[in-house]
């Protein structure tokens, strides 16, 4: 029971951060499951049935809040699917000895990109407007969905960041539609997985776990997307990532090192951590500052009327 409550919790967690940073449902949920020893496979096809329930709930959500840009679901969505079908097939046939540390290399690389990405550069906005096409969106569906199913997670860090770094649709959409489109990819790996390793390899009360907190979390996450600072949740989510996948490359058959090896690197990656979560809070407020002196100052009333204005 203890056990199904912490998956509910992750759940909420990670699509609170799922739905305001376009990203990390599937990879938070997928290092959890795989931490406590999960089949890689049955890891992913958990947290994508999951997904379809909260990536629905997500994507109703994104919309009412006028967050979606339909075009963009229809184009990279489909593709999407077709890769996340793909990928699911593929993992589903690989043994577990090889599919967990390949599955968190998968993951770490996916970490490394987010907290890089969000904390050195954050978002750019000086391109909006401008057409998303589908020679661009289709061969990012297929990749992005078939790193998705393989990885447990991948779906948004590889979407979100590829469709904000081309500056043409604005943040709030970008992470809207990508939510909305990750359910035909949802869809579309579970029945990979299905298909692949069958049901009675999949615990259904831990999907229902993970899903109870994703729809709790998906309405009160598509309404933060107006309001968190996706830098600092990047470089936040980034870290989280980077630390669970090392410790569980650190410990496989791949690397076995020693106690004090693995506690070094720990430590490095700690400080890095909290120096990258320093800069994106300092890189935030700096932003904050710029805007606000740049905001044009109220107008004062003319005298004449200031004179009428009776004293308390």
């Amino acid at each position: 029971m203890r056990r199904l409550v912490l998956l509910a919790l992750v759940g909420l967690g990670a699509q609170l951060v799922d739905g305001s940073l376009g990203m990390a449902y599937g990879v938070t949920s997928s290092t959890l499951l795989l931490a406590i020893g999960t089949n890689p496979a049955a890891a992913s096809a958990t947290v994508h049935l999951s997904e379809i329930g909260t990536t629905l709930v997500s994507g109703v959500s994104h919309w009412k809040f006028g967050n979606v840009d339909w075009k963009v679901v229809a184009k990279i969505g489909v593709p999407g699917a077709v890769g996340a079908f793909a990928g699911a097939t593929f993992l589903s046939g690989l043994s577990t000895e090889t599919a967990a540390p390949l599955m968190s290399v998968i993951l770490l690389a996916l970490g490394v990109y987010i907290l890089v990405r969000f904390t050195a550069r954050g978002l750019r906005t000086d391109r909006l407007g401008q057409p998303l096409r589908k020679r661009f969106l289709a061969p990012l569906g297929v990749v992005a969905g078939f790193v998705d199913s393989t990885g447990g997670g991948g779906w948004g860090p590889v979407g979100t960041p590829a469709i904000l770094a081309s500056g043409r649709l604005e943040p709030r959409k970008t992470i809207g539609s990508i939510d909305t489109s990750e359910f035909l990819v949802a869809v579309a790996a579970s029945i990979g997985f299905l298909v692949g390793i069958g049901s009675e390899n999949i615990d259904f009360a831990w999907v229902a776990a993970l899903l109870i907190g994703g729809v709790i979390a998906a309405p009160i996450a598509a309404w933060l997307v107006r309001h968190v600072p996706p830098r600092v949740l990047g470089s936040a989510v980034g870290g989280i990532i980077i630390l669970t996948n090392t410790r569980t490359l650190l410990k496989s058959d791949w690397i076995d090192a020693s106690d004090g090896v693995r506690y070094a690197v720990y430590a490095v990656i700690y400080a890095v951590w909290a120096a990258a979560l320093a800069y994106s809070v300092k890189k935030h407020r700096e932003a904050q500052a710029l805007e606000s002196a740049a905001a044009p100052a109220p107008e004062e009333p003319p005298a004449a009327e200031k004179a009428a204005t009776p004293a308390p």
